[in-house]
């Protein structure tokens, strides 16, 4: 009975790895907007998320500068500048005050069900942008218009669910990788052959390292299949892949963990017989 009950609780261990390295991300970084902002923060240098900002930005004020006959020669220029921005450190601290924005909306979408998804307003890079170009004396560039100017990166179809899921998963945030610890420690406690039980804890570590990884793997297919078709699919990868970073090193850590203890165990057994 002690080596069946050993061997249900490193199965649930397996289980609940994943489970609790999800509930902890949701807990401390989409909950957190100085974590998510952090994330975040690395896609200003992506050129494909660059590439969709400086699209969606020039598209939005094109043609609302009124030059007269050198309109389409001040869009162009609208349209360098905008790229040649994106490179620059002012970029990047209006990319952190948008994605901080983006992320209260969607905080607050998750609070009051209000909304249906989250954007990320670009006013402050078109605001920074202008700036730029009226202290290099760049012609018409005081008429820039500083509107908002949206970039969907989220949407939800059932936020109820989605709210209930999230408070449920911030809940077990702190609980469920306690748990899973404990589970884990019971296992090889109440084991008879307590050597094979580390063994088959580190195996089951491993598993579920390779489950969590599996998991973040599929979910990104579904996500990237499921968009729009003007929709960047390499820019709403390299979010996705950004916002689950935490995920993958998690699968990295524990996998490592899991292993060295299945190899430590292995190990002691064959020191004990060499003579």
């Amino acid at each position: 009975m002690r080596t069946i009950l050993s061997a249900v609780l490193i199965a649930l261990v397996a289980l609940l790895v994943p489970a609790s390295a999800v509930a902890y991300w949701a807990d401390r970084d989409l909950g957190n907007a100085d974590r998510y902002t952090a994330a975040m923060s690395p896609l200003a240098a992506d050129p494909a998320v660059q590439g969709v900002v400086v699209t969606q930005a020039t598209r939005a004020l094109a043609g609302q500068i009124d030059a007269g006959p050198f309109q389409s020669g001040v869009d162009a220029l609208l349209g360098e500048a905008l790229r040649s921005f994106a490179g620059t450190e002012a970029y990047r601290t209006a990319w952190d005050a948008a994605n901080r924005a983006a992320h209260a909306a969607f905080l607050q979408a998750l609070t009051t069900g209000q909304g249906d998804a989250v954007t990320i307003d670009l006013a402050p890079v078109i605001a920074q942008v202008k700036e730029e170009l009226v202290a290099d004396g760049v012609p018409f560039a005081d008429r820039i218009p500083v509107t908002r100017v949206s970039v969907k990166v989220m949407e939800y179809d059932n936020l109820g669910a989605l709210r209930k899921g999230f408070r449920m998963l911030q809940i077990a945030g702190v609980w469920l990788p306690v748990l899973t610890v404990v589970l884990a420690a019971s296992a090889i406690a109440v084991a008879v052959r307590r050597r094979r039980a580390v063994m088959a804890t580190g195996l089951g570590l491993a598993a579920g390292a390779a489950l969590l990884w599996i998991a973040v793997d599929l979910c990104r297919r579904i996500t990237l299949d499921d968009l729009p078709a003007d929709i960047d699919r390499q820019a709403a990868g390299a979010v996705y892949d950004a916002l689950t970073a935490f995920l993958r090193t998690t699968a990295w850590v524990v996998l490592a963990i899991g292993l060295a203890a299945a190899l430590g165990g292995w190990l002691t057994g064959r020191l004990r017989r060499t003579p």
